[in-house]
């Protein structure tokens, strides 16, 4: 799926519940929370609403349940969708869509779990895929995408030094912000003291596994103007992949993200080139995939991403910010849905770290081979 919104609808509103290990709150409250949050930063009220939509991996409060709670009027659009990270970016499209057509004026989005304390992603249930492959060892994610990583290293030159060079970054820049489970500082000599997971990924290598709420408010540029002027716009969202690091029995390329799949109709369908992304937003669940984005969007040459990195270019000073705020692997992990926020603050001049204001940023949501992407412009 492709789709050019041009700037028709805006993100007026984003929140956030603080991040933590445990939370000692339900889904529920989570949810409502960060939703009220997004409503009061748009403007808004609950009776302004005129959709919910969620996504989760039956680890959430239920949309119909989050917005009763609100006090949502009940005509309302709402759904909630099955997935985790590849909806971070296209969830955003669907809102829009929701918009273009005319059923809602404002969208409410939001993502809530105790990823932690709760439902951990290596208890989830098995998927129809996943018996062809737990028997070999492969227990969760972390396990299929260092076999995948390890393959792109091999074949790329990429070195655990470039690893090392995402994970300190992603921690520096996390120290300055308040919100990081992660704030601490990490030196290289503390990365490689990081315990092995899975060849080539270390402890420092993986996500965290967080509970916190997120949520945000999407509403049509016309009106987003009166409620929150300098509101950020939705200006493209892509949705797809092709057979890859999530589906090892049927991969040509075991190594292939949904960034090799997408980056071209990304850029056809907003119109752009990669020197036009002055922000990126990189899902990063593991630090490989960071490196490997970097390319399939062309934002760094091929097999140099590394030393793009290692020589501060993704750093608030360089040439293209890379995740600001710390990302998945240190402020902490909402299913992505918290990398959104942060490019939406950066937009409106508002975000961790900035140095200055840009005008495209690029949102991506990871699944192995099979994701999504958007371009946010400043309003």
């Amino acid at each position: 799926m492709t789709q050019s919104f041009a700037g028709r609808a805006a993100v007026t509103g984003i929140g956030i519940t603080d991040l933590s290990r445990r939370s000692g709150r339900s889904e529920l409250h989570l949810a409502v929370t960060a939703c009220r949050a997004a409503l009061a930063d748009a403007g808004l009220t609950a009776a302004d609403v005129g959709a919910v939509l969620c996504y989760h991996l039956a680890d959430s409060a239920g949309v119909n349940q989050v917005a009763a709670a609100l006090g949502v009027p009940d005509a309302v659009w709402t759904n909630e969708i099955h997935g985790g990270g590849t909806q971070s970016a296209s969830i955003l499209g669907d809102a829009a869509m929701l918009i273009e057509g005319g059923i809602a004026e404002h969208v409410l989005v939001f993502r809530a779990l105790n990823g932690r304390s709760g439902v951990r992603m290596g208890q989830a249930r098995l998927s129809v895929d996943q018996q062809f492959t737990v028997p070999y060892g492969m227990l969760g994610p972390v396990h299929l995408f260092a076999l995948a990583a390890q393959r792109w290293m091999n074949d790329s030159g990429a070195t655990a030094k470039d690893l090392a060079a995402v994970v300190t970054q992603s921690r520096s820049l996390a120290a300055h912000n308040s919100r990081a489970v992660l704030g601490e500082p990490l030196d290289e000599a503390g990365y490689f003291a990081s315990p092995p997971i899975a060849t080539p990924l270390r402890r420092a290598d993986c996500c965290l596994e967080t509970d916190g709420g997120a949520a945000l408010v999407v509403s049509a540029a016309k009106t987003a103007d009166v409620v929150r002027p300098g509101s950020p716009r939705i200006h493209a969202v892509v949705r797809g992949g092709g057979p890859g690091a999530s589906t090892m029995d049927s991969a040509a390329d075991l190594s292939a993200l949904f960034s090799s799949y997408l980056a071209e109709p990304l850029y056809r369908t907003a119109g752009m080139r990669p020197s036009d992304v002055e922000l990126a937003l990189l899902y990063d669940a593991y630090s490989p995939i960071v490196l490997q984005q970097l390319e399939d969007f062309g934002l760094a040459p091929r097999g140099e991403s590394g030393a793009f990195v290692r020589a501060g270019e993704t750093l608030p000073s360089g040439a293209l910010p890379v995740n600001p705020h710390g990302g998945l692997l240190s402020e902490g992990y909402v299913h992505g849905l918290n990398n959104v926020l942060e490019a939406v603050r950066q937009l409106r001049g508002e975000g961790t770290n900035q140095e200055r204001r840009p005008g495209v940023a690029l949102c991506t949501g990871f699944g192995g081979s099979y994701g999504s992407a958007a371009v946010l412009v400043a309003g």
